[in-house]
C-alpha cells in the first residue's frame, strides 16, 4: 500500500538513478576521475622513490671525528677519559673503534606521551652519565639525571622539550627522515591533493551544471512536470552527485592507504595506525565535496556561466587553505570557510592516530641535539630531514575540546553549511523562470 514515504522514496530513487546514469554515460565524468587518479598516483611515485632512497647519516655531535689524529674517535676517548685533543693521550691496550660506530650512537628514544611532564630518552653513549657532578647530569633541573623533559599540552597542541646535556644528541637521520617524510606526504597529499583539489575539482566539473545543463537542454521540464517540488529535484540530484563522488573519494583514499601502509617505514608489515588518518582525510574530502557541490550547483542556477563564480569561490578557499596550513590551525579566519573545517577533521584524526606527532616535529626542528654543545664548543640546531615539511602540514584543531568532539563539531558545521547552501539554492530555483 502506497503512503507518503513510499512515494517520496520512489521519486528520490528515480531522480538519483537518472543522475547517476547521466554521470556514467558522460565522457567528461570519466576524464575527470581518471585525471584525478593519475595525478594522485604520480605524486605517489615521488613518495615511493623517497622511501627507497637512503638519507645520509650525519655525525651531529662529532663523536666519530678524530681531532688529535691518534686513531681513536672522540667518543671513544671521552668514554675512557682521555683527551680527544691531545695525540699523546689515548686509551691504553684498547683497539680503536671504527668511526661509523660513533655515528647515530645516541638515537632518539621514543616514550609514551600524555598530558603533563614526561621523561623520555636515554643517554645511549654515556655523554651525560659520565659527567662528574649531579648538576652537570641534570641541566634541565627537573630532579632526574640524564633525561629529556617533555611538556605536552594536548588541548592547545603545544610541546616543549628540555633535555639534559648529552641525551639524544645524535639521531639517525635516515630513520627520522623516513618517518617524518612519510607523515608529511600523507598530510600534504591529503590536505592539498585530496581535500582541496579533489574537493574543488570534482564539484566544479560534476555539480556546477547539475541543474543548469538540464535547464539549457530543456530536459528539466520532464522533471518539473511530475508532482515534485523544485527543492526536491535539487536535493535528489545532489544525492546522485554524492553517489558518484563519495565512492570515488573513498576508493582513492583506500588505495593510497594500502600503498603507503605497505611501503612506509614500519617494524610491521603494515602501518595500521595510518588508517585513522586516511579515513579522516576521506571523510573530510567527502564532506567538503558535498558543501562545494551544493554551492556550485546553486551558482549554476543563478547564472548560466556559474562556473566563473565557482572558480572565484575556489580561489577564496585556496587562500583559506594556505592560511589554515601556514598558521598551524591557529587563525580564526578559517572558521568562515569550508576548507578550514575540513582540515580540522584531519588535524583531529592525526592527534588520535599519531599522539607523538608534535614530539617528532619538535625533536626534528631542534636537530635532535636540543642545544647540545659539540666538541668545538659550538651549538647546532639544524633541523633533521623531513621535520620542516611535517611541521608545515601539521596543525591543531584549536577548538578547546577533545579530538573526538572536534571531529563531531567540524562535521556538523559542514552539514549545516551544506543545508544552508541547499536552502538558498532551492529558493533561487523556485523563483527561476525555466524557458
Amino acid at each position: 500500500m502506497d503512503n507518503v514515504w513510499s512515494k517520496l522514496d520512489r521519486k528520490s530513487t528515480a531522480i538519483a538513478e537518472f543522475t547517476l546514469r547521466q554521470y556514467r554515460t558522460r565522457l567528461s565524468t570519466w576524464i575527470v576521475m581518471i585525471a584525478s587518479t593519475l595525478a594522485m598516483l604520480l605524486m605517489l611515485l615521488f613518495y615511493i622513490e623517497a622511501m627507497n632512497s637512503e638519507i645520509e647519516a650525519i655525525d651531529n655531535d662529532m663523536d666519530s671525528f678524530d681531532y688529535d689524529g691518534d686513531g681513536y674517535p672522540n667518543g671513544q676517548e671521552a668514554v675512557y677519559g682521555t683527551d680527544p685533543n691531545n695525540p699523546d693521550d689515548f686509551p691504553d691496550d684498547v683497539e680503536p673503534d671504527p668511526p661509523e660506530k660513533w655515528i647515530n650512537e645516541d638515537d632518539i628514544d621514543w616514550g609514551q606521551l600524555s598530558e603533563g611532564m614526561n621523561y623520555v630518552g636515554e643517554d645511549d653513549d654515556g655523554d651525560c652519565t659520565r659527567k662528574d657532578t649531579p648538576s652537570q647530569r641534570d641541566t634541565n633541573d627537573n630532579g632526574v639525571e640524564c633525561d629529556i623533559g617533555v611538556l605536552l599540552d594536548i588541548e592547545n597542541n603545544t610541546l616543549t622539550i628540555d633535555a639534559d646535556g648529552g641525551v639524544d644528541e645524535d639521531p639517525d637521520e635516515d630513520k627520522y627522515g623516513k618517518e617524518a617524510g612519510h607523515r608529511a606526504f600523507i598530510l600534504g597529499i591529503g590536505k592539498f591533493g585530496i581535500i582541496y583539489l579533489l574537493g574543488i575539482f570534482l564539484p566544479l566539473f560534476l555539480a556546477t551544471g547539475l541543474i543548469r545543463e538540464e535547464m539549457s537542454d530543456g530536459t528539466i521540464h520532464y522533471m518539473l512536470a511530475k508532482p515534485i517540488s523544485r527543492g526536491e529535484v535539487l536535493l535528489y540530484r545532489m544525492l546522485g552527485y554524492i553517489g558518484i563522488t563519495w565512492p570515488f573519494i573513498l576508493a582513492l583514499c583506500v588505495i593510497l592507504c594500502i600503498i603507503t601502509g605497505l611501503t612506509g617505514p614500519s617494524d610491521d608489515l603494515f602501518r595500521w595506525g595510518d588508517i585513522v588518518v586516511w579515513m579522516s582525510i576521506a571523510w573530510a574530502a567527502m564532506m567538503v565535496s558535498l558543501v562545494y557541490g551544493t554551492i556550485f550547483c546553486g551558482f549554476g542556477i543563478i547564472w548560466k556561466n556559474g562556473v566563473i563564480l565557482a572558480i572565484l569561490f575556489a580561489a577564496w578557499e585556496l587562500g583559506m587553505a594556505f592560511v589554515t596550513i601556514l598558521s598551524g590551525g591557529s587563525s580564526s579566519i578559517r572558521y568562515v570557510s569550508v576548507i578550514g573545517w575540513g582540515m580540522i577533521i584531519v588535524d583531529a584524526g592525526v592527534s588520535l592516530a599519531w599522539p607523538d606527532n608534535w614530539y617528532l616535529i619538535e625533536v626534528g626542528l631542534w636537530g635532535g641535539g636540543h642545544g647540545e654543545e659539540n666538541w668545538l664548543g659550538e651549538m647546532s640546531y639544524a633541523a633533521l630531514p623531513g621535520a620542516e615539511p611535517l611541521n608545515a602540514f601539521s596543525g591543531g584543531h584549536n577548538l578547546g575540546v577533545s579530538n573526538w568532539l572536534a571531529l563531531v563539531i567540524s562535521t556538523m558545521v559542514l552539514v549545516v553549511q551544506g543545508i544552508a547552501a541547499w536552502f538558498i539554492g532551492q529558493s533561487i530555483f523556485k523563483g527561476k523562470e525555466v524557458d
